[in-house]
């Protein structure tokens, strides 16, 4: 763990859809630790800083992938390849990766596509057999989907719309998969609705379940306790924000609210 901010330079931006982009940098793992998947990045513009969850793992180099929202992920959508961010971290407990042999159900919407990619990556590394739902708004908006194909995984893309794959939500397409195989275990990441849905349908088909939470944090030390849950009072950036199905079922606000900067439910 690195919590001083180090100064990378961005080498690469991909433009992934017309709403989210990623951006490539080089890491130093021996220096500052070699992330696990599913945990974040505290990502400082030199206006703000933001939590960030690691796309990519690779060899001394790291990626977050970033969808334009506000404020701040707006001023990072107009960095250029050469300028420069100031990154601490990694933070967070992260997904079990030290799977083999598995038959690994992984389901990520929009964005939460980004820690969903670097877990498959790295169970398909490891010789698991991984299927991925990608689910997105329509076409334009899915991730990973060639990326994840390109090395062995079978990616069931998935479109409100149906536009591309299957028409309907991640849970429509998490039933029908689920019909047909056995799976393991499964990760999920996406937003909360979403994630409670698939649980619910993990829960009922027994099948042992990962969820990257995401609630609003400010330190990421777990000292400020903005990113507290009811009613356990663990804090997402330290004891999360992967917890298990048995973990997440004793956090009462899941699928219900959240709270704001200044601690207002949602």
């Amino acid at each position: 763990m690195n919590d001083v901010p180090q100064i990378v330079k961005i080498k690469e931006i991909i433009d992934e859809t017309p709403s989210i982009k990623t951006f490539v940098f080089d890491w130093d793992m021996d220096k500052y630790g070699t992330p696990n998947p599913g945990e974040f990045l505290m990502v400082w513009n030199f206006n703000n800083e933001k939590p960030m969850s690691i796309s990519k793992i690779n060899d001394n180099e790291l990626a977050i992938t970033v969808k334009n929202v506000g404020e701040f992920t707006n001023e990072l959508h107009q960095l250029k390849v050469g300028d420069v961010l100031g990154i601490r971290g990694s933070y967070g407990n992260g997904f079990s990766y030290d799977l083999k042999n598995k038959k690994v159900l992984a389901i990520g919407g929009g964005v939460g596509m980004a820690p969903i990619n670097s877990i498959a990556t790295a169970l398909a590394n490891n010789g698991n057999d991984v299927d991925v739902i990608s689910a997105a708004v329509n076409g334009d908006e899915l991730l990973f989907v060639d990326s994840l194909k390109d090395i062995g995984v079978n990616v069931c893309p998935c479109t409100d719309d149906g536009s591309v794959g299957f028409k309907g939500f991640a849970t429509n397409l998490a039933i029908e998969l689920i019909k047909d195989t056995s799976y393991d275990i499964a990760f999920v990441c996406g937003p909360e609705i979403m994630m409670k849905g698939v649980f619910d349908i993990l829960e009922d088909n027994e099948i042992p379940a990962e969820y990257s939470m995401e609630r609003y944090m400010k330190c990421a030390l777990g000292i400020c306790g903005q990113c507290c849950v009811d009613n356990t009072g663990w804090r997402i950036c330290v004891e999360g924000p992967v917890f298990s199905n048995d973990l997440l079922k004793e956090i009462n606000e899941f699928g219900k609210y959240h709270r704001d900067a200044s601690g207002i439910k949602h």
